[in-house]
């Protein structure tokens, strides 16, 4: 399994029009991408404008080809993307230890 971190920096004052965006954008296009597990949203208590999302994936190449080169990328892109104030940063991470 993959986590897909995704940072996000929005526009001042749209946090509930950013939270409704990825919401949407989450269920009706990214989890129909085959690979998809499941996600989570987390808003920053110190920066409101900053969010992480967090999205399993059954493997990288779920994620990067599968969903990145399909057209669901700029469907998706097309809902969340006019919040952005600048562009997010993404990485992949893998499980090293854990007791969460």
């Amino acid at each position: 399994m993959i986590l897909e971190h995704a940072e996000f920096h929005i526009h001042p004052g749209k946090q509930a029009e950013f939270e409704a965006a990825v919401k949407l954008g989450v269920e009706t296009i990214i989890s129909k991408t085959p690979g998809f597990i499941a996600y989570q949203l987390q808003h920053s208590v110190e920066q409101p404008e900053t969010y992480f999302l967090f999205i399993r994936w059954e493997t990288l190449e779920a994620h990067v080809v599968g969903f990145r080169e399909s057209p669901a990328f700029p469907a998706w892109r097309a809902v969340v993307g006019p919040f952005f104030a600048s562009a997010p940063n993404v990485m992949h991470l893998r499980e090293a230890h854990s007791t969460f």
